[in-house]
């Protein structure tokens, strides 16, 4: 198959490049497969053996992304496994991009712990959405790829082996756009678990991302939660007048209103039955 558009990303470094020992197969590249390492450097990949197209390495100091390319835009790689008598999955027209970090949070802990600098998907920096973002909008205006997904990301481990998310054989073979290694059919890897795919197509696509709509139900309980809230107010005009209330300052008071709504309904109701009783 012809190979159109540029097959280079822009200022990728090709230092670690495997496209001579593993030929591939050209292809039409429509469908942009997320990874996550499970470390914390560029990893060596057998020596290209179960690479991927791009890595994607954190330069914490310049808030920067490094990105290094192993193969050709529409040529297939090699990070995805295919099972015999299955679907395709590394020749199916798929760009896989490898991003150095974690979606594991206990992995995540362990190296907060240690003091170890790293990504972790569910929580990517600004400046890591910003330039995976610059990736995607250069893919689909030099090859086409969807700024789309239509797939939940599920917080690992619940997105490892056979979720709720995994694609199956049919929809794998009519999907077009962005999606992650927990979505490809024949693999059971959970990766990049609750990856920011919302928030990257949105600033791919010229928005602002709206962190809130990828959070997990662990960040949004913490983020409503877990800081310390002003008493509940007392009086209608009291949320008119203090400006320095929270959001989740409202949620008890909120909850208090609905008891005692109940309970008046619960009472009156008990009254209309006393009350047919003696009719």
């Amino acid at each position: 198959m012809t190979r159109t558009g540029p097959q280079k990303y822009p200022g990728a470094s090709t230092t670690y490049w495997y496209g001579g020992s593993y030929k591939g197969s050209e292809m039409e590249t429509n469908v942009i497969v997320w990874h996550s390492t499970e470390g914390t450097a560029l990893p060596s990949y057998g020596g290209g053996a179960s690479a991927p197209t791009l890595t994607a390495v954190p330069d914490f100091a310049r808030k920067k992304l490094v990105w290094y390319q192993h193969f050709d835009f529409d040529v297939s790689s090699r990070a995805l496994v295919n099972k015999a008598g299955g679907v395709e999955t590394n020749t199916l027209n798929v760009c896989q991009v490898e991003v150095v970090g974690t979606c594991d949070p206990a992995t995540h802990a362990k190296w907060q712990k240690a003091g170890r600098q790293h990504l972790y998907m569910p929580e990517l920096p600004d400046w890591v959405v910003r330039d995976l973002a610059a990736f995607a909008k250069w893919a689909h205006e030099q090859h086409g790829v969807p700024l789309s997904s239509g797939l939940t990301f599920r917080a690992y481990p619940a997105s490892y082996g056979a979720s709720s998310v995994r694609m199956t054989g049919a929809r794998w073979n009519s999907f077009k756009g962005h999606c992650g290694h927990q979505h490809v059919p024949e693999n059971d890897h959970g990766d990049p678990g609750a990856f920011p795919m919302a928030a990257i197509l949105d600033a791919a696509k010229g928005g602002t991302p709206e962190k809130g709509l990828d959070m997990t139900d662990e960040q949004l309980f913490k983020a409503v939660w877990k800081r310390d809230a002003i008493p509940a107010p007392t009086t209608a005009s009291t949320y008119k007048t203090n400006p320095t209330w929270k959001a989740e300052s409202y949620f008890p008071h909120l909850a208090e209103q609905l008891s005692r709504l109940t309970d008046k309904v619960d009472a009156l109701t008990k009254a209309v039955a006393e009350l047919k009783k003696g009719a």
